[in-house]
């Protein structure tokens, strides 16, 4: 087995167990899914970001998952199941927010689906990782359903 393919094996294997390593605060970032490059332009590299909020999960032994998404002026509320890992995939989240009664955020809806990057063995300073994607499951303030951006979320 190659250098690359066994470091990633071994990754995979040291991969965290226990959905409980969800429970938590995390950094969220989600960006546009714009296939050009930057090209060293901080003016571009700024314009990917859809949103940043944190993420704040708390996880049953059921592995049903509740919790928050929080950016300054607004947030969601959220629900959600945690798949284990298995052999052949790794931790998963499947997550509904919705919006809050009276607050701007409403009638808002947003699904993410994603899940928990491997730990390298020989990685220094690695954190865990959530990545995957987000869809605006229903319209808001002009902004039709059906968008989707891909996010990153660092535990804290």
């Amino acid at each position: 087995m190659g250098s690359i393919a066994h470091s990633f094996a071994q990754a995979t294997e040291k991969t965290v167990q226990d959905s409980s390593v969800l429970s938590g605060k995390w950094t969220y970032r989600s960006f546009h899914n714009n296939p050009a490059l930057v090209t060293g332009d901080p003016k571009i590299a700024l314009s990917l970001f859809f949103a940043e909020a944190v993420f704040s999960f708390d996880v049953k032994p059921d592995n049903s998952l509740t919790g928050t998404i929080d950016w300054s002026g607004g947030g969601l509320d959220l629900q959600g199941t945690v798949q284990p890992p298995t052999s052949a995939a790794p931790l998963t989240v499947q997550i509904v927010g919705h919006g809050r009664p009276g607050t701007q955020t409403e009638h808002w809806e947003y699904d993410y689906s994603g899940y928990l990057a491997p730990s390298w063995s020989n990685g220094v300073g690695q954190v865990p990782a959530l990545v995957g994607s987000v869809l605006r499951a229903k319209p808001h303030d002009g902004a039709p359903a059906g968008y989707v951006a891909s996010f990153v979320a660092v535990k804290q």
